[in-house]
């Protein structure tokens, strides 16, 4: 793998050579959002009532880019997160990338190719049932989620032109160990690659997605397509992961039973999800389902299960101005009839996004 990154290091290097220099030095801009969102749930579990009944995520954007003589073009992009309370602020994703006929190059610290080219079902509200946000608001057993981002590690990450609707992408973080520290947190390296489809027929959208990742001993697959018609979008995505991802020959915990702390007697995790979306003027709603199976523990029978129903509106009230809210249901079911994950209920959510 290292000659491979110094073969594309000299490559890389080889397109800039010679260049005048007569390009304009970069210049950051500022963008973003701002999400401030108010709510309320119901829930079985009487332990888990006292949620927070305000969220926020937010995040600054810096981001400029130079084209050379050559017509390849640099850039830089750094994004701040703004941390609940006053505790400041933290670098989030921040990598370089450098675009040209032969495709596009990152290398920082961001998502990476699986996470990026993942498709999921549609959904507009700021509580999806399969976006991960749920859990802000409830006590859930597992998180439905076919694109389980594999964390701003540092990475390099290539995505090829785009041929015929067709482009793919593939990613490489190294081990924790190494001299970069890459924050992979199991000390594994991580591998992830996606191939995407995009296209139009009379009036007809199609966008199509295979991603995964390989991580230790294991990985995660998903598959994902969305269709477009008039003012519909109909989706569906699901996942397979193994029990064994992410604990590899590095991880020194007694995880389970088997070599090096794999999960070897545990059951795969399983996640699926299907939506609709429609949109009328400023406004789109949409409806979708998602559900999430998970084996996390060999101490235990039985598997963690959550269904989860919600039904979002994004209404645009301006540029840069979005009214969502979202009105969701979920039964989230645990290891062991009976225990503290064991919990069903209802929420309302809603607040706006800014986008600068």
């Amino acid at each position: 793998m290292k000659k491979i990154l110094v073969a594309s290091s000299a490559l890389v290097a080889v397109a800039f050579a010679g260049q005048a220099q007569a390009s304009e030095k970069i210049s950051l801009s500022v963008g973003g959002y701002m999400e401030q969102w108010i709510g309320v749930a119901d829930q079985d579990n009487n332990a888990q009532d006292n949620y927070n009944a305000f969220q926020s995520d937010t995040e600054v954007h810096f981001s400029g880019a130079t084209t050379l003589d050559n017509g390849i073009e640099v850039g830089a992009k750094i994004e701040l997160v703004g941390e609940g309370g006053n505790s400041g602020t933290m670098v989030d994703e921040q990598y370089l990338y450098v675009n040209g006929g032969f495709g596009q190059v990152k290398l920082g610290a961001e998502d990476g190719a699986a996470a990026d080219m993942g498709i999921s079902a549609p959904a507009v509200g700021p509580v999806g049932a399969n976006d991960g946000d749920m859990p802000n608001w409830v006590a859930l057993a597992a998180t439905p989620d076919t694109v389980p981002a594999g964390g701003d590690s540092k990475r390099i990450t290539y995505y090829t032109p785009s041929l015929g609707g067709f482009k793919a992408g593939f990613s490489y973080a190294d081990d924790d160990s190494s001299e970069n520290d890459d924050d992979v947190a199991t000390g594994d390296n991580r591998v992830s690659a996606g191939i995407q489809y995009n296209g139009d027929f009379d009036g007809v959208s199609v966008a199509v997605a295979v991603t995964g990742e390989h991580m230790g001993e294991g990985e995660w697959y998903s598959v994902g397509a969305n269709v477009g018609f008039g003012a519909f979008t109909v989706g569906a995505s699901a996942m397979h992961r193994d029990a064994e991802f992410g604990f590899g020959e590095n991880v020194t915990a007694n995880i389970g039973t088997g070599t090096n702390g794999n999960r070897t007697t545990a059951d795969d995790d399983t996640h699926f999800d299907v939506g609709v979306s429609y949109a009328m003027d400023a406004a789109t709603v949409s409806l979708t389902y998602a559900y999430a199976e998970d084996d996390r523990s060999n101490d235990a029978t039985g598997s963690d299960e959550v269904s989860a129903l919600d039904l979002g509106l994004a209404y645009t009230l301006g540029a840069g101005v979005t009214w969502k809210s979202s009105v969701f249901w979920f039964d989230s079911e645990g290891q062991l009839a009976g225990n503290s994950d064991d919990n069903e209920g209802f929420g309302v959510v809603t607040g706006l996004a800014l986008s600068f």
